[in-house]
């Protein structure tokens, strides 16, 4: 009989709490790591030679739109090729659940354009635990979700204006204290997106209060459009308020004046709150074209923006708001389109598409969302800089309160960002060995054992007896990232195989076909420390 289902032999292992690479054999019995040591490959039903390779846990991927993807794509190659074995779902305040009947639509066709769902996908959850039971056993990857606030927020008091009174409050607090009993990691939001938009401050204290039993985290995409210094002392004052702790997601700057700024904020909110943030490896950005929309045209729902976008007032005021914001018509590209007639625009910049057709890049965009029904995704360059010019978010990935979030958002025949394909490799290759940002056993650490003790992942993105066996194997002399803004849709190299709960889901750098209908990926729960 052997003592051992699977046997990683040779390799050396780096096991995600910052300490020295040792050489050991993982000896994985069932769903867990059994044994480190010396083994005896014989001893296994299946033993992998790793000679050469680094053996690192599974990454966490903390930031991320794969929530429609992981239903419609069970092994999410964009993902799990770069070793990404979880994934926490639910970011930026918004997502498919908790919904009713009446905002489940809404929501589909609201996030057509970043996460992929369409109305037939829809088979009647309303709840979080009913949505993320749809992914246990049917994908390659571990999940976890937080509660998104706008979701919760349409629940209590619809898309309206205006903050809610005390029932409604009542009411989001009950629904955001279930989604914390269903196990979610804490409360997102997205505070230049749909419906929580118009929350203020005094509303988000009150909500946060709901996680405080249950130890819950506020993460939060903060008002960006406002500053990113301004919006961070917000979600400092926030978690100060409601004794929560904070978490920002996507935070970078575009300028070394803002970055010396933005790293004086993050030290002194680290003093404040129990602080931390993520970051990916690029400075450009990527988002739902819609985002860029005044506030004003979301009070009657994502159903009732398109006609608004045909009036002549609101397109003077989005044009006047896109000079304030100093926002480039030259920078934005077109990314995906949900119709063929204008997929001949994607990678094309707005600047392109409205002089080809002879309009103001203002009312260039609203026309394409009209014929679009909403369904633009763009990535944002940054106005003179180059994709070199990525390593301004070095700081940010080495300072020690900052872990790795993708932020990938997928679509197959688009020209996405390169990020949804390579962060993970970019960080553990090239800001390694060419831009010496960290130590490779620092690198891991962050995107593995940091992220997973932050969101509760108890037993995760560690390599230690005892832990579930969510494992990377790569090569540390040649793992980097591919995919470019030209060519997004390129795995990385360097990545051998993935196992998620002791079942290889890539390997030799291909996915692995499932032999059941059962796949290892599971649901999880967050476990306060």
């Amino acid at each position: 009989m052997s003592n051992f289902d699977l046997i990683l032999h040779g390799g050396s292992v780096i096991d995600g709490t910052g300490s020295e690479r040792r050489l050991a054999d993982v000896g994985i019995r069932g769903d867990r790591i059994t044994t480190l040591g010396r083994l005896d490959p014989g001893s296994a039903r299946e033993a992998i030679d790793v000679s050469g390779r680094v053996v690192a846990p599974g990454f966490v991927d903390v930031h991320n739109h794969s929530d429609g993807w992981l239903l419609k794509d069970p092994h999410l190659r964009a993902k799990v090729s770069q070793g990404f074995t979880t994934e926490i779902l639910m970011a930026d305040g918004i997502s498919y659940a908790p919904v009713s009947p009446d905002t489940a639509t809404e929501w589909i066709f609201y996030l057509r354009s970043i996460n992929g769902l369409q109305i037939e996908d829809y088979s009647g959850w309303r709840t979080i635990a009913e949505y993320m039971n749809q992914l246990d056993g049917s994908t390659s990857q571990n999940a976890i979700a937080h509660v998104p606030y706008a979701n919760v927020r349409t629940l209590a008091m619809g898309w309206r204006r205006g903050l809610p009174d005390d029932a409604e409050m009542g009411m989001i607090q009950a629904e955001i204290q279930r989604g914390m009993e269903e196990g979610a990691v804490g409360l997102s939001t997205g505070l230049d997106y749909v419906a929580q938009c118009f929350s203020d401050t005094d509303e988000l204290v009150e909500a946060c209060k709901a996680i405080v039993p249950y130890g819950g985290v506020y993460v939060t995409h903060v008002r960006y459009k406002k500053g990113v210094i301004e919006g961070v002392e917000e979600a400092v004052q926030i978690g100060k308020r409601a004794g929560v702790a904070v978490h920002i997601s996507h935070l970078k700057a575009t300028t070394p004046e803002l970055t010396e700024q933005l790293l004086e904020t993050i030290d002194r909110s680290a003093r404040e709150v129990d602080f931390s943030f993520d970051v990916y490896p690029y400075l450009p950005g990527s988002t739902m074209i819609h985002f860029l929309l005044p506030y004003d045209v979301w009070e009657a729902g994502p159903l009732g923006v398109v006609p608004k976008l045909r009036d002549p007032g609101v397109r003077r005021r989005f044009a006047a708001m896109l000079d304030v914001l100093g926002i480039d018509a030259e920078r934005i590209f077109i990314a995906w389109v949900a119709t063929k007639d204008n997929a001949c625009y994607q990678g094309r910049t707005i600047a392109d598409y409205a002089e080809q057709l002879g309009k103001t890049p203002a009312d260039a965009i609203c026309d394409l969302l009209i014929e679009e029904n909403l369904a633009v995704l763009a990535v944002v360059r940054v106005a003179g800089k180059e994709p070199s010019d990525d390593a301004m978010t070095d700081a940010f990935l080495a300072h020690p309160k900052g872990m790795l979030g993708s932020d990938g958002i997928y679509f197959p025949d688009s020209v996405v960002h390169p990020r949804v394909y390579g962060s993970a490799p970019r960080v553990l290759g090239p800001l390694v060995r060419d831009r010496g940002v960290f130590s490779l056993e620092e690198a891991v650490y962050k995107v593995s054992t940091f992220a997973a003790e932050r969101f509760g992942l108890k037993d995760r993105g560690v390599i230690r007896e005892g832990a579930f066996a969510d494992l990377v194997v790569f090569d540390p002399d040649t793992i980097c990232d591919t995919a470019t803004y030209d060519d997004p849709h390129q795995t990385p190299v360097g990545i051998d195989t993935v196992i998620v709960n002791g079942v290889p889901v890539q390997r030799d750098g291909e996915p692995v076909s499932a032999e059941s209908n059962t796949l290892p990926g599971r649901a999880l729960l967050y476990e306060r420390s």
